[in-house]
């Protein structure tokens, strides 16, 4: 049967709807014993094993992945395969959360006795407080929903989204508890643009052997000179100690040729910028690039105990992948 726009359109809306209600409903379940929860998960020495079956169970692998990246140290055991050996990732001081929409699925059945059994604290997220998952619980968190996004109602859409949303809310409550900061993101994600963000330092990406530099009474064909053959698109202007003076730019030298007149008598010092943006050279390289679009500029002044170190060019962070 074909659809018209208008008719997606609205069945588009519904779904997000359908969902979105669901998920601000979450909020009349947080109550004490989800406080329960992440204290137990933080206090305990072992490891959060997440299991679940069926599209549960893929919400458990993106809760796991979520967990490990988050601080909270955790492993994915699929339901089924539990009853079939994997019950031995399980250590005695682990915590296991099961996801389940009934909670009365046969697997989970099977499961969770045995779970009882070896002693370990078990918290389910599950939709029917009434099941058999959510008495046998030592925890239960609701992601109740009165109906799924599907139209025949089947297809697990919303409940799968409240568990989702559940997760997220175990991961950033323990996150917040651990303290974990961007220096332990930065950690436990090293690969990538978003690992770069967060452990790449000016330091890592600039080159001492391109740190052009005049001295304040140089002439401005040497200045010229000077930028152009470390092609970073502007040099430092040093006084006879050492210290920096200013920066003239590329873009100087053009609106100074635009004015017209003879410069050959003309020092750096008399074209140069007093107050050039720098930055330290322990500095993250993303805030480095956040300096110089806030700014408009294309190369920051890099310090090393407030003395000159170098130059910084936006396409050597460009070039790192870092954004």
């Amino acid at each position: 049967m074909q659809k018209t726009l208008s008719d997606i359109r609205e069945l588009a809306i519904k779904v997000i709807e359908t969902e979105a209600t669901a998920v601000l409903k979450l909020k009349d379940f947080i109550d004490q014993n989800l406080a329960d929860v992440v204290d137990l998960i933080h206090q305990n020495a072992g490891r959060v094993v997440v299991t679940g079956i069926g599209k549960s169970a893929i919400i458990a692998t993106k809760m796991v992945a979520t967990f490990n990246s988050t601080g909270t140290p955790a492993l994915f055991m699929h339901a089924a395969d539990a009853i079939h050996g994997d019950l031995g990732m399980i250590q005695p001081s682990d915590v296991v959360i099961c996801l389940s929409k009934s909670g009365d699925t046969a697997e989970i059945k099977v499961l969770v006795p045995l779970i009882k059994t070896m002693g370990n604290k078990l918290i389910a997220i599950v939709s029917n407080p009434d099941s058999y998952l959510a008495r046998q619980a030592d925890y239960t968190l609701m992601a109740t929903v009165d109906t799924e996004a599907c139209p025949n109602n089947l297809a697990p859409t919303t409940s799968t989204t409240t568990q989702l949303v559940m997760g997220d809310v175990l991961a950033i409550c323990l996150l917040q508890k651990r303290g974990f900061k961007a220096e332990d993101f930065a950690r436990v994600h090293p690969g990538g643009a978003l690992g770069k963000k967060l452990y790449t330092r000016v330091s890592d990406i600039i080159d001492p052997s391109r740190a052009p530099a005049v001295a304040c009474g140089d002439s401005i064909q040497k200045t010229i000179f000077t930028i152009s053959a470390n092609r970073l698109g502007a040099t430092a202007v040093l006084d006879s100690t050492g210290a920096l003076c200013g920066i003239i730019t590329d873009g100087d030298i053009r609106r100074m040729v635009e004015k017209g007149g003879s410069f050959a008598q003309l020092q750096a010092q008399d074209l140069m910028n007093k107050n050039p943006k720098t930055i330290d050279i322990n500095e993250m390289a993303i805030n480095a690039f956040r300096l110089m679009e806030e700014k408009s500029i294309t190369q920051l002044i890099v310090l090393k105990e407030n003395g000159y170190a170098g130059m910084i060019h936006i396409h050597d962070i460009m070039r790192e992948g870092i954004v």
